[in-house]
């Protein structure tokens, strides 16, 4: 069994929980007053990553880059907006740079999409 195929469910399990996620924290953003934007931009990015790691999960037999991309837009959205709902919450991030390495993280993530485009698997 390729990575690509282990890793499916593991795309389909994060696009459901940033998909979730992404809702809670926009009705977070509308509802919770103080710090709006922080929630804001979260669930932006939860929101953003969830149908693409979807997309992913369905494409895992024609994209070889499909376990990369979707590990980096994980680990990215994971760190991104996990600082700043702990930023909101807790006035403290996860840890210095939290914010910028998952925001890095994604954009490899997206990177590696575009590689796919050369290393795809023919039909």
């Amino acid at each position: 069994m390729s990575l690509n195929a282990r890793l499916e469910p593991v795309l389909y399990l994060f696009a459901g929980l940033f998909g979730a996620a992404g809702v809670a924290l926009a009705a977070l953003a509308t509802h919770g007053g103080g710090q709006a934007n922080l929630p804001a931009s979260a669930s932006a990015m939860c929101l953003a990553h969830a149908p693409a790691l979807l997309a992913l999960a369905l494409g895992t037999t024609r994209l070889k880059t499909a376990w990369l991309a979707g590990f980096l837009m994980i680990v990215g959205t994971l760190l991104f907006a996990g600082d700043l709902v702990t930023l909101r919450f807790t006035a403290a991030g996860l840890f210095p740079y939290a914010a910028p390495i998952g925001g890095w993280a994604m954009m490899l993530g997206w990177l590696a999409v575009a590689a796919g485009a050369g290393f795809r698997v023919r039909a």
